[in-house]
C-alpha cells in the first residue's frame, strides 16, 4: 500500500470542511485536484470514504475511523512547518474558551507542550450558551461545548464522554444504605443534604433520570457554581453529589469521595470541540483541535 502525505492531508481536510470545493480553497489548489486524491485514497485503502451529495460530500464509518488516527499526525506535522518557518511574532494567539473545570483540570495540562513549544493560547471560561455567544460573535476560535450545537456555520466533533457518579464522602457513605438504593431508588436518600452545581439540578437531573427514571423532587441544601467547590463539598462530608468522573479521579483512588451506586451503564455526556466552519484552514488552530482529540482519548 502506497499512500501520499498529501492525500491524508487532503483527506482530513475534506472531512473538516465536508466540501471539495471548500477543502480546495482552503489547500489552495483545484478542485479536480482534491477529488483526484481522495479518489487515490480510496483506492488505496479499498473503503469508500465519502458519499457524494447534492451539496457537500458526508464521510463514511471508515472515513471516521481514519479521521481519529490520522488528523493528529496530520496538524502535528502543519503545526511544526508553521513553527520553524512562519514568523511568530506574526501568528496570532489562538483562543480557548471552555467549561472552568474541565479547562483547568484536563485541558490546560494537555496543552501545556504545545504552548512550550510556541503557540500561544488565550483561554476563556463559560457555560455552553455563553461561549457559544464568544466563537459567533469571534471572540474565541475554538470552544469545548457540553452540549452540541446546532446553529448554522458552527460545526461540532465529539471530543470524549463524560461520565458520572453519585458520590459521599467515605464517612457519610457508611451511614447511607447502599444495599437498598439500588432497589428503593432515590427516596433512601432524601435525608441527606444534595450538593449541586446550579439551582436547577442539571448534572443530579441527568443522573436521576437516567438511572432511577424519575427528576428528583429534593432542593439542594448548597449550591456551589463550581464543580470542584462541589467536590470539596462532598469530601468534608457536607452531602451527596453528582460529579463527573474525570475531576474526582484522584480523590476516588483515594478513597476520599465512594460511588453510593455502581449501575451497569453509568450516564454519560459527550464534550464537543466547536468551530467556525472554515476556520481550520489556519495551522496552528487545527494544530490545536487535532491535540485536543488527541489527547482526550486518554482522559478518564
Amino acid at each position: 500500500m502506497t499512500i501520499q502525505l498529501g492525500w491524508l492531508r487532503t483527506f482530513v481536510t475534506v472531512y473538516r470542511l465536508g466540501s471539495f470545493t471548500k477543502a480546495a480553497q482552503a489547500l489552495t489548489i483545484s478542485q479536480p485536484a482534491v477529488t483526484h486524491q481522495v479518489r487515490n485514497l480510496e483506492k488505496e485503502v479499498g473503503r469508500l470514504l465519502f458519499e457524494r451529495l447534492p451539496q457537500g460530500v458526508r464521510p463514511t464509518p471508515a472515513a471516521e475511523a481514519l479521521v481519529r488516527e490520522v488528523q493528529g499526525p496530520i496538524d502535528s506535522l502543519a503545526g511544526a512547518i508553521e513553527r520553524c518557518f512562519v514568523d511568530r511574532q506574526a501568528c496570532r494567539p489562538v483562543h480557548l474558551g471552555g467549561p472552568v473545570e474541565l479547562m483547568t483540570s484536563r485541558v490546560i495540562p494537555a496543552v501545556s507542550d504545545l504552548v512550550a513549544e510556541g503557540l500561544k493560547l488565550r483561554m476563556r471560561f463559560g457555560l455552553a450558551d455563553d461561549l457559544l455567544a464568544t466563537l459567533l460573535d469571534r471572540q474565541v476560535d475554538l470552544i469545548l461545548s457540553t452540549v452540541r450545537p446546532r446553529v448554522r456555520g458552527i460545526a461540532a466533533t465529539p471530543l470524549v464522554d463524560e461520565e458520572f457518579m453519585l458520590l459521599a464522602s467515605e464517612r457519610l457513605a457508611r451511614d447511607i444504605p447502599r444495599d437498598r438504593l439500588a432497589a428503593d431508588g432515590p427516596a433512601v436518600l432524601e435525608k441527606y443534604p444534595l450538593i449541586s452545581y446550579a439551582e436547577v439540578l442539571p448534572i443530579i437531573r441527568r443522573y436521576w433520570l437516567a438511572v432511577f427514571g424519575t427528576r428528583p423532587t429534593v432542593r439542594p441544601a448548597l449550591v456551589v457554581p463550581d464543580l470542584r467547590g462541589a467536590l470539596a463539598a462532598v469530601k468534608s462530608s457536607a452531602g451527596i453529589s453528582v460529579l463527573p468522573t474525570y475531576l474526582c479521579g484522584e480523590e476516588l483512588a483515594a478513597g476520599e469521595v465512594v460511588p453510593l451506586l455502581e449501575p451497569e451503564v453509568p450516564p454519560i455526556n459527550t464534550l464537543y470541540l466547536v468551530i467556525r466552519q472554515g476556520e481550520l484552514s489556519r495551522p496552528n488552530l487545527a494544530l490545536l483541535h487535532g491535540h485536543l482529540l488527541t489527547k482526550a482519548q486518554r482522559w478518564t
